[in-house]
């Protein structure tokens, strides 16, 4: 098993996201290829999503019509994202492959499975109910990849991740990849991955440098609002996310802004899932310039026109200000 008390196998030095981008799809999709259980880290927005799809492209045979790779993420909108990217990167191939999330009827998922699918992006509650269930096929898994793995291998997750494990082939590839690698979250890989390649960013690189980072000292509370709005009367913005820490927060800022006739749409993990895909989907058509969500929407999630945003609470720890902040700034854009 690994030991991540060494050294890792490569420290990446590079002056802009950009390099950071193509080096780690480089020189990650290389291992990948080669069968190598890998962990990859790269600051937001520099193409991860790409480098296992691609990687997962290569490995796969369509003519086997059995799920042959698994992908996890924590929220339904990233697992139906990267469902999307897969889709359109296998077009030509005749790829199949289905997003398995919590909120759709079990029947459509059985009816999916029993078509045929070569790859599975879901969330790990669902995925893991599909494969108790027997629906999902996992002899012929040949890869399993953690995207976000830092909060997959939190608490909440982590019992999934390791039921989820324990179904699939003992010679099954395992990639993770995310933004933050935190140490103990190393430490908890050992359990599921073989001498892992690590392609990892040095700590202190992390937070992107396309992004401007700006900090509005509010003495009290009741002025943060104030002061978004006056925010919003300055800039030119073409459509910007915002953070709250609560739902409930979220549900009043959404209340006020829009009293205040801005238009905006909010998310948030209470809301079905229909809801929460056609608030996606007005948002990605630009039909509003303003999304307020709580951290559901601070993984992975990719809409290139968002140039700002806005951490209405301070985040609770710096991995989440790292995500949270990654989506601006997009693969070389400004942010």
């Amino acid at each position: 098993m690994a030991d991540f008390d060494r050294e890792a196998d490569e420290q990446l030095e590079f002056t802009s996201s950009k390099d950071v981008g193509v080096a780690i799809q480089s020189r990650a999709i290389t291992q990948i290829i080669s069968g190598r259980d890998t962990i990859a880290q790269a600051q937001s927005g520099t193409g991860k999503t790409a480098t296992f799809s691609i990687s997962m492209l290569e490995v796969i045979d369509t003519k086997v019509r059995h799920p042959q790779a698994i992908v996890l993420s924590p929220t339904r909108e990233l697992a139906v994202q990267i469902q999307n990217v897969i889709m359109a990167l296998g077009d030509y191939m005749n790829v199949q492959c289905h997003a398995c999330i919590g909120g759709r009827h079990i029947g459509d998922e059985i009816k999916k499975f029993e078509h045929g699918q070569h790859i599975v992006s879901g969330t790990p509650g669902r995925v893991a109910d599909m494969i108790r269930r027997q629906y999902l096929d996992t002899r012929h898994i040949k890869m399993l990849i953690l995207d976000e793995a830092d909060t997959l291998l939190e608490k909440g997750f982590q019992e999934q991740i390791y039921e989820i494990y324990r179904y699939l082939p003992p010679a099954t590839q395992v990639v993770i990849v995310s933004a933050t690698l935190p140490n103990d979250v190393l430490h908890l890989t050992t359990k599921f991955m073989t001498d892992p390649v690590r392609i990892l960013v040095k700590r202190d690189e992390l937070t992107l440098e396309g992004l401007k980072q700006y900090f509005i000292a509010v003495e009290e509370e009741d002025w943060k609002f104030d002061t978004l709005c006056d925010l919003y009367d300055t800039l030119t913005i073409t459509q910007a996310v915002i953070f709250c820490n609560t739902k409930s927060k979220v549900d009043w800022l959404a209340s006020k802004m829009k009293e205040a006739n801005f238009t905006v749409v909010s998310m948030h993990g209470d809301m079905s899932q229909t809801e929460r895909e056609n608030i996606m989907q007005e948002f990605r058509q630009g039909n509003s310039r303003v999304l307020i969500s709580t951290d559901v929407w601070a993984r992975g999630i990719d809409v290139q026109q968002v140039s700002l945003v806005i951490n209405y609470d301070i985040p609770l720890n710096r991995e989440n200000y790292i995500h949270r902040i990654g989506r601006s700034g997009r693969f070389g854009r400004k942010g």
